[in-house]
């Protein structure tokens, strides 16, 4: 069910519903879906404690005479909090409803729902949801018990518009459920997209102007390519939830974030030669009773004082105050941006490789079959983790993503509230430019992203040329569950799971022979190299029993820095490994020099600086220049 919701997704239906038989079905017995899964009883109201009396479940038809879904379209004002703590889940749809080509992708079909009443006779009391984690939820349209308090416990509307509620009420197990979720995993589930949380308190953007004007570019492109966004204040303790600070925000809510602009004051000519410019967002609490109360909100001095200044897209909106950014970074904690990438082949748009690997940490006492590690605090266990192989085949590429997810939904009637979460996070590390088996000992981290007590962990590097290796774990050893992780880069990442610890044996291998030692070759650079009037275009070539690594080329300079690797699992170990530097022309490539490497394990020393040779096995002279060269060997072939 990891299917993206798009037009070209296979649809997998949520616990095996089929949507179309399911209609069939209730036509032919001329009676409105009741959904086995999902009764209308208290079952799907609490997982604990008891709802109370008189609660009574109703269709629209029973609450009114024209019920319709949504009336002239959705708004980011159609869907209100209630006492459960489902601002999360309420902030995501109040940014998806700013989004309407989104929203149609959920909501399948709710443009039939908003016709009048001569389209409805065809309705058999079920919607369909496309959401991207559970692709096809389908629900009957019983919506929550119209009982005042349990109103007040669920949210409301002034028309039954709670159907959305309802699909994810039935994914997570019931409506109580939804208590205290994170906005970042709606968003996601909503879009497909890629959530990335920032912590403004941790990076102190209020007072790093610089850095606040990075993010506001980026939440403002992200804005502008369809994205969705939502702050919060993060409330650290149980006595500062629903915290209503002076200035008219609350702690614990997540606000969805309806504009970003970049607004220059004045009208006409006026603004175009004044140069001060305002960075502002709307945002929208979904309690939409407690507002920002001021600079730029709806009854500021700014806003009264400002009404032939303030730039005339400065509109204001139903409680959906403008603040300016500065203001954001100073009053809220968190930032969640969910960007939309576009990998569609057929878009003349599109901008990012998308590769996608399913996996899963699974637990087995034998080391080697266990992939159950924790994170690098446990060293004893973290190469027991699942292993992802992906390459950056070119330098200067605007940066590589994965995020990771965890298939193991918030909680459930049965599991109880959060107790199926685990702590997730990922390393990256550079790794040889022709390792086909999983590591086995520390390397160089290139990125690690934090771990989180969340369904999902971005991680954004901007990484040079050469392979990589994504380790995803849980933040303890032994945790199981299944994952979805996914690579985008600007081009094709070669992207899969490292599933062999070494070269497998085969029949062949009693013919062939099977490799004796392991070796990893680590040029890091050479020095003195024979020069040109405009330097060495040099590159460096490891040769080891008919297989080779190249280095990407250092232009213009005698004394270049490959830091390159290779390993080679060799079956004779007697033969040594050459390492050639060779300087690149136009019509043919020049000669600079090889040394070659007996590489033997008992050989202590692990930083070689050798004197390039001639390739002249009989009579070899030195040549111009010398290489630097780590080494290290072991008969252990998963000693690397």
């Amino acid at each position: 069910p990891w299917a993206a919701a798009t037009m070209f997704s296979c649809v997998k239906p949520y616990e095996e519903q089929n949507y179309s038989a399911l209609k069939r079905a209730c036509r032919r017995r001329k009676v409105l879906f009741e959904d086995p899964n999902f009764p209308a009883t208290d079952d799907s109201l609490y997982y604990k404690g008891t709802p109370g009396p008189g609660v009574r479940w109703k269709r629209p038809k029973d609450i009114c005479q024209d019920p319709r879904l949504f009336v002239d379209g959705i708004s980011s004002h159609d869907l209100h909090q209630g006492q459960v703590g489902n601002c999360w889940f309420v902030a995501a749809c109040s940014s998806l409803a700013s989004r309407e080509s989104l929203w149609q992708k959920v909501s399948l079909g709710w443009c039939r729902a908003e016709a009048g009443p001569e389209h409805r006779n065809r309705l058999v009391g079920r919607f369909a949801f496309l959401l991207w984690g559970e692709v096809d939820c389908h629900l009957g349209s019983l919506p929550p018990p119209r009982n005042k308090d349990l109103l007040k416990l669920l949210g409301h509307s002034d028309l039954p518009r709670c159907l959305q509620l309802q699909a994810w009420g039935r994914l997570a197990g019931c409506y109580q459920a939804l208590d205290g979720g994170n906005t970042a995993d709606a968003l996601v589930d909503f879009t497909g997209g890629v959530s990335e949380p920032i912590d403004l308190t941790e990076g102190d953007f209020a007072n790093d102007e610089a850095k606040r004007n990075a993010l506001f570019e980026r939440m403002l492109k992200v804005h502008s390519r369809g994205g969705l966004i939502s702050a919060s204040i993060k409330a650290v303790t149980a006595a500062d939830m629903e915290v209503r600070l002076a200035c008219g925000l609350v702690k614990g809510h997540a606000y969805a974030i309806t504009d970003v602009r970049k607004v220059r004051l004045g009208h006409g000519l006026l603004a175009f030669f004044k140069s001060e410019k305002l960075d502002m967002i709307r945002l929208r609490n979904p309690w939409g009773e407690r507002e920002w109360n001021g600079p730029w909100s709806d009854t500021s001095e700014e806003w009264r004082e400002g009404e032939q200044e303030r730039a005339g897209e400065m509109v204001q909106a139903p409680q959906q105050p403008w603040m300016t950014f500065q203001d954001v970074c100073q009053y809220f904690t968190d930032i969640i941006k969910c960007r939309l990438l576009n990998t569609s082949y057929l878009s003349i748009h599109k901008t990012w490789e998308e590769a996608r690997l399913r996996g899963a940490w699974t637990r087995h006492e034998d080391p080697w079959q266990n992939r159950s590690g924790g994170c690098i605090n446990h060293k004893d266990t973290f190469f027991q983790n699942p292993q992802v192989g992906f390459l950056v085949p070119k330098p200067g590429i605007k940066g590589v993503l994965h995020p990771l997810m965890s298939r193991k939904y918030k909680s459930t009637r049965r599991d109880g509230q959060g107790e199926n979460h685990i702590v997730i996070g990922d390393s990256s590390c550079p790794v040889e430019e022709n390792r086909q088996y999983r590591m086995h000992s520390l390397q160089h981290r290139a990125a690690s992203s934090i771990y989180i007590n969340s369904r999902s962990v971005f991680l954004r590097t901007d990484q040079r040329a050469g392979r990589y290796v994504i380790i995803p774990t849980t933040f303890e050893p032994g945790h199981t569950g299944e994952f979805l992780l996914r690579v985008f880069t600007d081009v094709p990442s070669n992207c899969r799971e490292l599933c062999l610890d070494e070269p497998p044996r085969s029949c062949w291998s009693s013919l062939c022979g099977y490799p004796q030692l392991v070796t990893q070759v680590h040029v890091l650079g050479a020095a003195g190299l024979k020069d040109s009037p405009t330097g060495a275009n040099s590159y460096v070539i490891i040769k080891c029993e008919g297989h080779k690594v190249h280095s990407a080329m250092q232009k213009g300079t005698s004394t270049p820095e490959y830091d390159v690797k290779g390993i080679f699992y060799r079956k004779k170990p007697g033969q040594p490994i050459t390492v050639q530097i060779w300087n690149h022309r136009v019509l043919k490539d020049e000669f600079l020099g090889q040394v070659q490497l007996k590489a033997d394990p008992d050989d202590l020393q692990a930083l070689h600086t050798l004197h390039l040779r001639d390739r002249d096995s009989r009579q070899p002279s030195d040549l111009p220049g010398t290489i630097a060269v780590r080494i290290l060997s072991s008969a252990t072939l998963t000693a690397v």
